[in-house]
Order: structure tokens, then sequence, then C-alpha cells
């Protein structure tokens, strides 16, 4: 059977802040867009099952057997071993050359984990996270820390998962990868935009600034990376 998390009319309430959601996050790549202290972590953290629904509604897994969250905080958090392979991706229970060659380290292999620099250690957890391939895969700003060249890889790799569930928390708007389905998180509250390519703008209140052009320009994009945006403008212009 498919994987799939639904909410039910979620609500979570701490202190003055409520967060309130309703739908079904499919096997997929999914995007939760929306700006700094929207919500997004608290959601992330109700979907792994951190958090507990204290106001109402719920959190249903659906065959979900295993599930990898990736918070947001300093990837330093994340550091249980002293050395790279023999101790930081073996603590995955993965195979630690595949686990470095992925993050592009197999260079620092004997480093200590302290000695990588964030960006760094965060192409390390990823690629841990995909390669133990959960059924449910929670990335909060996974492209914090990461350059321009980075974020790319980080987008390819997500790309080439096939299957379980991914949703991305961010509020990035420059390099995106391509998604299934676009979600958003304004002042608490998650509304479904839809599938992709339906769900590009207007509906999307934070689509990227490329996307938006191309849409003024009469091109309709297929999905939501920059190159999608590009080629779409090529079509139109001939």
């Amino acid at each position: 059977m498919p994987v799939r998390v639904e909410l039910a009319d979620l609500v979570f309430a701490r202190d003055s802040f409520v967060l309130r959601g309703s739908g079904t996050f499919d096997e997929g790549v999914h995007l939760v867009s929306g700006p700094v202290g929207s919500g997004k972590s608290t959601l992330a953290l109700l979907l792994a099952g951190l958090l507990r629904p204290g106001s109402g509604g719920a959190v249903r897994r659906h065959d979900v057997l295993s599930t990898q969250l990736l918070l947001q905080f300093p990837p330093e958090h994340h550091v249980t071993s002293p050395t790279v392979a023999g101790g930081e991706a073996a603590s995955w229970e993965l195979v630690p050359e595949e686990a470095l060659a992925l993050a592009e380290l197999s260079a620092r292999a004997d480093d200590d984990p302290f000695h990588l620099s964030r960006g760094e250690l965060k192409r390390l957890t990823l690629a841990c996270a995909l390669l133990n391939d959960p059924d449910l895969l929670l990335l909060d700003e996974p492209f914090s820390s990461l350059d321009c060249t980075a974020k790319k890889k980080a987008c390819g790799m997500l790309e080439e998962r096939d299957a379980g569930i991914t949703i991305v928390f961010s509020h990035e708007r420059a390099v995106l990868p391509r998604v299934d389905e676009i979600w958003e998180m304004e002042e608490g509250v998650l509304v479904a935009r839809g599938s992709v390519p339906g769900a590009i703008p207007p509906s999307w209140r934070h689509a990227p600034p490329y996307l938006r052009y191309a849409l003024e320009q009469g091109a309709r994009p297929m999905n939501i990376r920059l190159s999608d945006a590009r080629e779409a403008l090529c079509r139109i212009r001939g």
C-alpha cells in the first residue's frame, strides 16, 4: 500500500501561537514554503511525532514504518561520533564510502566531523538521511548553510529519491528542487496549493521571483526550478 500522512483538522497551540491544517501528504516530494516564523518547523515536529496535537485534530500515518527528521538547527547537533567515515557515517548503519561519495566528502573520511564546515556537515547528514531511505523524510530548511552550488547538488539528491514521502520545509526562493505538491504556511495556517504545475502562481503566494517573471511573460513552467522557468521562456520565444 502507498504510504501517506493525513492531517485531520489539526490544531496545535503554544502560548499565543496557533497552528492549523488539514490535508494529505502522498508519496512524492512536497514543498512547504512560507516566511520565517510562520510555523514550518512546528509542523515538521508534529509530522515526525515529536509534538502531539493538544488542541484538536490528529496526525495519521498510514503504512509509515520509518521516519527521519533533519532539523534546521546547526548541523553540529547531529554529530555523534569522532570521525566522519568510521564513526559518523557508520552510525547511520550505512556503508560509509557510499555516504561520503554522495556528499562529495570522500577525501575527509578520517577527519573529525567538527572540522567540517556547516555546509559540509549539512551535505553529510542529508546524504545519510537519503541513503537511509525512510518512508517519511522531513527536511527542515535543508538548504541553509549551503552555497549555491551545494544547494543545486542537494536538490539533485532529493530529486533522485523515487519512493516514500519527502517534505521540504523552506523559505528558500532561489534554488529549489523539482516537486510534486506545493503547500504554504502563513501565520500558522497550512494551505494546500495543489499539484505542480497547476499550483504554480498565481495561487502560490511565496513563489520565487523568477517563476513570477516567467508567468508575466506568458510562459508556463512545468515545475518550480530556475531551469524550468528558463525552458518555458525559451519555448515562447522560439
